[in-house]
């Protein structure tokens, strides 16, 4: 069976990343395993043409196993790496990458984010989907909580949002998942 291929960050097992991508994809009703998922560990580990994953990826496309790729990496914030933070970035520095590894016909890119700021990761992009009163409470809460540490953030937020809001993880029906749901639609189209 030809299997596509999704690199996010964090590690192939489960993730944050990993986990909604699956959500996502079951949701969808496409065949969960035919991915194979790559954690890509951090996102600087995406701009390393010499990366052991992409060896891997190069031989399953020669040996036609692997058809199509999905690179899923967070926009993060450009005032926090001025090489490849913030969506603009992101996205030329992975197409530079893409290109160098002669992928460009088998890849597409999601950049995770708020689609409204381009700015941010996961977490950012769950916020935006999510309503006002719930959004305002978390952020409230962090607000007048002493976690400062950016590393802490990320996973504080997301664990809040599960905790407060278990019954309705994500709301896959909002317009802000539309373009990653058509790009895994697009990644099981043959």
């Amino acid at each position: 069976m030809v299997k596509v291929t999704i690199l996010h960050e964090g590690n192939a097992k489960k993730t944050n990343d990993n986990l909604l991508l699956k959500l996502l994809i079951e949701n969808l009703k496409l065949d969960v395993n035919r991915v194979e998922f790559f954690g890509m560990g951090s996102k600087s580990n995406f701009f390393k043409l010499e990366n052991d994953t992409y060896n891997s990826i190069k031989m399953g496309i020669n040996d036609e196993i692997i058809s199509k790729i999905l690179f899923v990496i967070d926009a993060d914030y450009e005032k926090n790496d001025r090489i490849y933070g913030g969506y603009e970035n992101t996205e030329n520095g992975l197409k530079n990458i893409i290109d160098k590894l002669k992928f460009t016909d088998y890849s597409d890119v999601y950049i995770t984010c708020d689609p409204k700021t381009k700015d941010g990761y996961l977490e950012s992009l769950i916020l935006s989907t999510i309503p006002e009163e719930h959004k305002n409470c978390i952020e409230d809460f962090l607000e007048c909580s002493e976690f400062k540490s950016k590393d802490n953030h990320k996973s504080i937020l997301y664990h809040i949002y599960n905790i407060a809001y278990p019954q309705k993880p994500y709301d896959f029906s909002h317009e802000n998942f539309d373009l990653l749901k058509q790009k895994l639609k697009n990644l099981f189209n043959e």
